[in-house]
């Protein structure tokens, strides 16, 4: 019979003083408690210097010292930021010329469409699919598709199409619009659709051929944007899927050509980690140089947070310059 195995002995291991042992947290990096009434700019320095917190500052110092250095910042997005209200501040970055360019895919221009159009947008989809009414709205088809019937002969993308039309027509809320906002500034605002996954490709008005082909200049327009980007910042904020893929597809297809895109660094901001933006944005773009982040959170919550760290950033920078 084996003899039963005996629980190992712990006598004879080999210790070190903790004092001498290199650690990987110190008290000095440690949060500290923010006395009311604060600023915000107390808030950030009281954050701690540990894991995202600690990616969180070096992410505002990149994108600070690219827009200080006339780098681009762009931004690649879903449609959920402009659900859960974010427009307002994205514009604003894009006047402050801190965004040089943005980025969404199919469902990102219906939204900034209807939030233009009726300052309202995000059907109740559980209760309109059981009646074949999903994404059924008449002015949401109908517009949309015209204006990318209309923008396609001259040779525009869907985001300038949709954003002259919002513009052209006046629509009640146009100052609460991506797509206007780029046409007013002058700032490119690309879509790019995926062939069936929105709604306004169920309606009578959508041509494929304006559709795909409107997109498609708009992905070579994105491509021109990314070829500029050493130096600079991406971010991509709540794309899974469709961003990801293009932003990856763009950056080869511009050191295909013989662009020096090399040493830029990414950021992608979601509340959960999905594979492609952590491989296509921030882990294989970068391989060369460069740095990737990966920020997890409601959108709600974290681009606020970094729009205000920013705007704080560079106007304690312009204030010191200029003292």
């Amino acid at each position: 019979m084996k003899e039963a195995i005996k629980p190992l002995s712990l006598e004879g291991i080999k210790t070190y003083s903790l004092k001498g042992r290199k650690s990987l947290v110190s008290w000095q990096n440690f949060a500290r408690p923010v006395r009311a009434p604060a600023s915000f700019r107390k808030f950030l320095g009281s954050l701690p210097d540990i894991l995202a917190a600690r990616d969180f500052k070096e992410i505002v110092a990149r994108i600070r010292q690219a827009h200080h250095k006339g780098k681009p910042v762009l931004l690649g997005m879903g449609a959920h930021p402009i659900k859960v209200g974010l427009n307002p501040l994205i514009v604003h970055l894009m006047e402050k010329g801190i965004i040089q360019a943005v980025a969404m895919n199919g469902a990102g221009i219906i939204h900034d469409f209807e939030v233009a159009f009726a300052g309202k947008t995000s059907e109740d989809v559980a209760t309109e699919i059981g009646q074949g009414t999903f994404g059924m709205a008449k002015e949401t088809g109908q517009m949309i598709n015209e204006a990318i019937n209309e923008g396609w002969p001259k040779g525009w993308g869907i985001g300038r199409s949709v954003g002259e039309m919002i513009r052209e027509r006046k629509f009640p809320y146009r100052s609460k619009s991506i797509t206007a906002a780029g046409i007013r500034m002058g700032i490119p605002v690309t879509v790019h659709v995926a062939m069936g996954t929105d709604i306004v490709h169920l309606h009578p008005q959508a041509c494929g051929e304006a559709i795909g082909g409107a997109s498609h200049v708009d992905f070579r327009l994105f491509a021109a944007m990314i070829s500029q980007l050493e130096g600079g910042v991406y971010l991509n904020l709540g794309s899974a899927v469709i961003m990801p893929e293009v932003f990856l597809k763009a950056l080869t297809l511009t050191r295909n050509l013989g662009y020096r895109v090399i040493h830029f660094t990414t950021v992608n901001m979601d509340f959960l980690p999905h594979y492609r933006p952590l491989t296509n944005v921030v882990h294989r773009p970068t391989l060369e140089g460069g740095k990737g982040f990966h920020l997890t959170g409601h959108h709600e919550i974290m681009f606020p947070l970094l729009t205000a760290a920013l705007l704080e950033k560079i106007y304690t920078a312009e204030h010191a310059e200029n003292a």
